[in-house]
C-alpha cells in the first residue's frame, strides 16, 4: 500500500493497513451498512472492504448582504462547497488507497462545535467496495477513481440489476440573503391571505441555483441522469435571512451502450 496521499493522516493510513483489500485479503472488513443492504450489495458483485471517511474543519467567512435585497452570497457558497469537496476527496482518497472500485452509501454532514460560531466540521462517510467481475470497470473514466453513491444497499442493488451503474455523487449549493420586508409593507398586509412574492421568489432562486451547479456536475461526468436526488435547507449560525440549498444526488450512466432496462424482482422481502 502507498503512501501517495500525503493529506491523510498517519493513523487514517495505519486504519486501512489492517482492512480487508486486495493487498490484505486476510484482514476484516468494516461497514456501516444494514446487515440487508451488506447482503445486495454483495449479491450486485461487490464485495464491502472497509469504511471511510474524510474530514474538513473549515472557517467559514462573514459576507454581508443589503436589508432588502434578495441575492446570493457567493462567499458563503464557495466556502460550503470547498469545504465538502476536501471531505469528499479524502474519503475518495482512503477509497482509492484501498484499491477500491466505488463507495456506497455515502453520508455527508455538518458538525458544529464550540470551538467558534464561525467553524464548521464537514465530513463525508461510506463503504468502500471491490467488484468481484473483474471485466467490469467501475471506477470514473474521467479520473480514474473510485465511483460514489449515496444509494443504499437495496437501491445499489437494483440500479446495477437494471442496467445502470453509478458514476459519481453530484452536488450543489446555494447560500442565500432572503430580503426583510419594510414595516409598511408588513402592516398593510396585516390580517391578509397573501402570497410573499419576495420570499418566494428568494427561495425558488436558491433552489434553482443549487439543482443547476448539481446538474452541471453530471454533466461534466458524461452522465444519463441523477437519481435519488434530495434538496437539504440549512442555517449554520448566520442571521435568521440566511439559509443554504443543499442539492445532492447520485450520477448514473447505462452499464452497456445496447442495454435494455430490465425489472428485478425480489425473490426475498428485505427491509430497509
Amino acid at each position: 500500500m502507498s503512501n501517495q496521499y500525503q493529506d491523510l493522516p498517519q493513523h487514517a493510513l495505519e486504519r486501512l493497513r489492517g482492512l480487508r483489500n486486495q493487498g490484505n485479503p486476510k484482514g476484516v472488513f468494516t461497514s456501516d451498512l444494514s446487515v440487508n443492504e451488506y447482503l445486495l450489495v454483495r449479491e450486485a458483485g461487490f464485495e464491502p472492504i472497509g469504511m471511510v471517511m474524510g474530514s474538513s474543519v473549515y472557517h467559514i467567512g462573514v459576507q454581508t448582504a443589503r436589508f432588502g435585497q434578495n441575492m446570493e452570497l457567493e462567499t458563503l457558497t464557495q466556502a460550503m462547497y470547498h469545504a465538502r469537496e476536501l471531505a469528499m476527496t479524502r474519503m475518495e482518497e482512503e477509497a482509492n488507497e484501498l484499491g477500491a472500485d466505488g463507495v456506497v452509501g455515502v453520508r455527508m454532514d455538518v458538525n458544529r462545535y464550540e470551538w467558534g460560531n464561525d467553524l464548521a466540521e464537514f465530513i463525508a462517510i461510506g463503504t468502500a467496495v471491490v467488484s468481484k467481475n473483474s471485466d467490469k470497470r467501475f471506477r470514473t473514466v474521467r479520473r480514474n477513481m473510485p465511483f460514489t453513491s449515496d444509494l443504499s444497499g437495496q437501491a445499489f442493488w437494483t440500479l446495477l440489476k437494471s442496467g445502470y451503474r453509478p458514476l459519481s455523487l453530484v452536488m450543489g449549493t446555494c447560500v442565500y440573503h432572503v430580503a426583510h420586508q419594510g414595516l409598511l409593507k408588513s402592516v398593510s398586509q396585516f390580517g391578509q391571505n397573501q402570497e410573499q412574492l419576495n420570499f418566494t421568489q428568494a427561495l425558488y432562486d436558491a433552489r434553482e441555483l443549487a439543482m443547476e451547479r448539481m446538474q452541471q456536475e453530471a454533466h461534466e461526468e458524461q452522465a444519463e441522469g441523477i437519481v435519488e436526488v434530495k434538496i437539504k435547507e440549512g442555517s449554520y449560525g448566520w442571521a435568521s435571512h440566511v439559509i443554504e440549498f443543499f442539492a445532492v444526488g447520485t450520477a448514473v450512466t447505462p452499464i452497456s451502450e445496447d442495454h435494455t432496462i430490465q425489472t428485478p424482482q425480489l425473490i426475498l422481502s428485505l427491509n430497509d
